[in-house]
């Protein structure tokens, strides 16, 4: 009995090594070294399936019937095997199953995928083997030949749907357009995220028209969470974005990636993935709505929307060259984040730097008005009562008071939660004669000293001394004092100033006056004494 197993065994040695390399090192050994030998093979492609393609093979006499549906497990199993030329002349495998991926062209469709459903289950040999990159090619050429035609292209990338047309033929056509440029996306998303990887890299190389490929990568995602587990979400989340990193960002729905960047935040992805993400998002911000910049804050946080999220996204809006340069597009994102800053106004747990930081992220050119700040700071200064004075006075440095409606001028100046400091800076802002006069103590003087001013005027020395007493009282007030009486006093200076405009343009049309009446009688303006007067 053992005489004849050993015969069977040594039989089936032979019949094995005369066809494979691999085994034939193995068995080479002598008798006394492989007695006891036993040979396992932890990563032959297919495992025990494609081994008994392998033995079938080999007791056949090199002769095996080669289909679209075993070419992968035959040919991965025979590079593996090592079944060479080398070995067998006329019947070795590799030869044959090569001779037989020369006419892949030819195949269905779904022995296509077949094939690359097959690869899937051995990628490391698929890959080493070549037959993956012949599988992929050929599956790459059916798919830009079938949408050769198609004009994707014409379609925003954020619509989801066909457009329409109040011409039926010119609908239909449309649609069937589409239909050519999509009508992959069922079968690849079979398919793993390794051979999805390196599928939609080929495409980008060989130049697809990136608005389809996103569309694509954001319909496979979605296909492959519905059963994946945690640990697949989070890959295939990476993977996804990685590969949306390579496309023109402008084909990138932005809708789309804040999706993505819900489901990546809950699902623990690498700061790799979440930058790449935040980059493509800022870069697309002038896009974006109001609800989708409302994210949750994270675990641990006790404010209720991500604040340094969207400070993220809005630098890296500012870091995009083509934005910087888009003037549009930087009002769109003032007048979002001016929505954006109401919204988190009222949270009584975002800190003043945070809330400073939203309002002062974008440059002053971004805003033509700054009321939409104005109104945000009016409720964060509400939700907030217990802001020291020195805190209140950070706040409102972002505002820039000359781009205030008279509205919201008035509001500012009635109401008691802004610093008294805020008050003044705004009144002299609104009023740039105001500044100017506070900037020269002397040119003030001048003109309540000209008795030129006071006679063609007709105000009393008394009046003339109110209006000084405004302006040197605005250009030496106690920033410190805070009552209400100062408050109904800076209304009052309010429209004194604009009585001292009128007073002013009076003078100077004065001055004209005389100096055409001097000009055109100079024997009696030798004789005469003119008042002193300013210009």
């Amino acid at each position: 009995m053992v005489d004849k197993r050993t015969r069977v065994a040594g039989a089936v040695e032979r019949i094995l090594s005369s066809f494979s390399g691999r085994l034939k090192k193995l068995f080479g050994k002598s008798t006394a070294a492989r007695k006891n030998l036993k040979v396992i093979f932890h990563d032959l492609p297919g495992g025990a399936d494609g081994f008994e393609l392998m033995a079938r093979f080999c007791y056949n006499n090199g002769q095996t019937e080669i289909t679209p549906s075993n070419i992968s497990l035959l040919h991965c199993g025979a590079h593996f095997m090592e079944m060479t030329k080398g070995i067998s002349a006329t019947d070795n495998l590799i030869e044959q199953t090569e001779e037989f991926l020369e006419g892949i062209s030819y195949w269905a469709w779904s022995e296509l995928l077949v094939a690359l459903k097959q690869c899937q289950d051995f990628v490391p040999a698929a890959i080493s083997s070549g037959m993956l990159q012949k599988c992929l090619d050929s599956l790459i050429a059916r798919v830009a030949a079938l949408a050769i035609d198609a004009s994707p292209s014409t379609s925003s990338p954020a619509s989801s749907g066909f457009r329409f047309s109040c011409d039926t033929r010119s609908t239909e056509s449309y649609k069937n357009s589409y239909s050519r440029a999509t009508w992959w996306f069922d079968d690849l998303a079979c398919l793993n995220h390794i051979l999805i990887e390196k599928a939609l890299r080929a495409m980008v190389a060989k130049k697809f028209d990136h608005v389809i490929l996103s569309r694509f990568l954001f319909y496979y995602q979605k296909s492959k969470y519905c059963n994946a587990t945690s640990t697949e979400k989070c890959k295939i989340t990476e993977i996804v974005v990685e590969l949306l990193s390579l496309l023109d960002h402008g084909s990138v729905s932005c809708k789309s990636l804040f999706e993505i960047l819900r489901v990546a935040l809950r699902s623990n992805v690498n700061k790799c993935c979440r930058n790449r993400l935040e980059n493509m998002i800022g870069s697309q911000l002038h896009q974006a709505t109001v609800d989708s910049l409302l994210i949750p804050s994270p675990p641990g946080s006790n404010y209720l929307y991500d604040v340094n999220l969207v400070v993220r996204f809005l630098k890296s809006f500012l870091s995009n060259g083509d934005c910087l340069a888009s003037s549009t597009q930087l009002k769109k994102v003032a007048s979002l984040m001016d929505l954006y800053i109401a919204e988190v106004a009222p949270d009584s747990c975002v800190k003043p730097s945070k809330f400073i930081a939203l309002m002062t992220a974008l440059p002053d050119s971004s805003r033509d008005s700054y009321d939409g700040i104005y109104k945000a700071m009016d409720i964060y200064l509400e939700a907030h009562p217990k802001l020291s004075e020195e805190e209140k006075m950070k706040i409102c440095c972002a505002l820039n008071y000359e781009k205030l409606s008279l509205e919201a001028f008035n509001h500012l100046t009635r109401i008691s939660k802004f610093p008294s400091r805020t008050a003044v800076q705004a009144l002299i802002s609104q009023h740039p004669k105001l500044k100017s006069f506070l900037g020269d103590t002397n040119h003030l003087e001048c003109i309540v000293d000209s008795p030129c001013s006071f006679i063609e005027k007709g105000i009393t020395g008394r009046e003339a001394q109110d209006d000084e007493q405004v302006v040197l009282y605005a250009r030496k007030l106690d920033i410190s004092m805070e009552n209400e009486k100062l408050r109904v006093h800076l209304q009052g200076m309010q429209w004194r100033v604009m009585e001292l405009e009128k007073v002013c343009k009076k003078m100077q049309t004065q001055m004209e006056k005389l100096t055409k009446s001097r000009l055109s009688s100079p024997s009696s303006t030798k004789s005469k004494s003119l008042p002193r007067m300013c210009s």
